[in-house]
C-alpha cells in the first residue's frame, strides 16, 4: 500500500472514544485505520505491524486473536471519483489496548495510549467494587428498615421491650445453628462494641433480611398475640431459612468471614466516585 492513504485518517478534534463503533449485534469495535493517528503512526505499513505483534502478544495471552482482531477490505474514495480497495482491522477494546502495548514505544502517542489504557482499566476495577459496595450498603439499609419493621410486628405480637433482646436472639440462633448475637461475634472474631450487621457481606445480610421477612409476615398473617409463640416463631423461621441454605448447598452463615466494617465501604464509595472521572488531559486524543 502506498502512503497516500494517509489522506484517511480522522480529523485531529476526535478522540478515542469518539471513533468507536458498534456492529449489528451491538458488540463496540473500532477501525483500525482510524485510530492509527491515535497512536502517532501516519503510514498504515508501520501500523499493520504493531497490529500483527499485537496479535501474537493477543495468542501468548491464551486468548484468541478472532475474538478481537476482525480482518477487513473495504472500497473508499481517494479523490478524482476514483475508489480504492484497502484493508483494516476491527478492533475490540483489549486489541487496541495490546497495539498500544505493543507499539513504538519512542512516539509519545504510545506512552500517552498506554497510560490512557491504564487509567481506564483502573476505572473499570474502581466501577466493579462500587457495584459491589452499593449492593453491600442497600442491603443493609433495607435490613435496618426491616429491623424496625420486625420490632413492630414483634410488639404487636405481644413482646414486651425487655424481652426484645430475647426476642432478636432467637431468630439468630435459628438461621445461626444455636449462636446467639454475642456467640456469632466471638466465633468470627469481631469486636463487642460493633454491629453484628456492619461486619457482614451482601450474602449474609439477604439470609438475615430473608429470615426477618419472613418472620414478621408470619406473626401478622398467623395473628399471633403471645410473647413466647412470637420467640419461638422467629427461631423456627430461622432454622427453616439454615435449612433451605443447606439444600441448595450454601455457605452457612457463621462460616461466612467477616466483612470489612461498613462505615469503611462508605468512605471508599465517596472516594472512588472522585476518581471515576476521567481528566482531559487523560483523554487519548488524535494526534495533529
Amino acid at each position: 500500500m502506498d502512503d497516500s492513504e494517509n489522506s484517511l485518517v480522522p480529523s485531529p478534534s476526535l478522540s478515542f472514544e469518539s471513533l468507536k463503533k458498534h456492529n449489528q449485534h451491538g458488540i463496540e469495535y473500532w477501525s483500525a485505520r482510524e485510530i492509527q493517528s491515535c497512536l502517532g503512526y501516519s503510514q498504515w505499513r508501520y501500523f499493520a505491524k504493531a497490529i500483527n505483534k499485537a496479535i501474537e502478544s493477543c495468542k501468548q495471552s491464551g486468548n484468541d486473536p478472532e475474538n478481537h482482531f476482525a480482518y477487513m477490505r473495504k472500497m473508499v474514495s481517494i479523490g478524482s471519483e476514483t475508489d480504492r480497495e484497502i484493508e483494516d482491522w476491527h478492533l475490540s477494546r483489549f486489541a487496541c489496548y495490546l497495539i498500544a502495548q505493543n507499539g513504538d514505544p519512542r512516539k509519545p502517542e504510545i506512552a500517552q495510549a498506554q497510560k490512557y489504557f491504564a487509567i481506564q482499566t483502573r476505572r473499570q476495577e474502581i466501577s466493579d467494587q462500587m457495584a459491589t459496595d452499593l449492593e453491600r450498603l442497600e442491603t443493609r439499609q433495607k435490613i435496618s428498615e426491616e429491623f424496625k419493621a420486625l420490632s413492630g410486628a414483634a410488639k404487636e405480637a405481644g413482646v414486651q421491650n425487655k424481652m426484645f433482646g430475647i426476642f432478636h436472639d432467637a431468630g439468630y440462633k435459628g438461621l445461626y445453628g444455636g449462636l446467639g448475637v454475642d456467640a456469632i461475634k466471638v466465633r468470627k472474631g469481631i469486636s463487642p462494641k460493633e454491629q453484628l450487621m456492619d461486619r457482614m457481606d451482601t450474602t449474609e445480610l439477604a439470609a438475615n433480611l430473608f429470615r426477618m421477612t419472613q418472620t414478621k409476615d408470619k406473626l401478622k398473617n398467623e395473628r399471633i398475640k403471645n410473647q413466647r409463640e412470637a420467640i419461638e416463631t422467629h427461631e423456627t423461621v430461622g432454622k427453616k431459612v439454615r435449612s433451605t441454605i443447606q439444600e441448595i448447598g450454601g455457605t452457612l452463615p457463621e462460616n461466612i468471614p467477616p466483612a470489612e466494617p461498613i462505615n469503611k465501604v462508605k468512605k471508599r464509595l465517596k472516594m472512588d466516585h472522585s476518581q471515576l472521572l476521567l481528566d482531559s488531559k487523560d483523554s487519548l486524543e488524535i494526534a495533529d
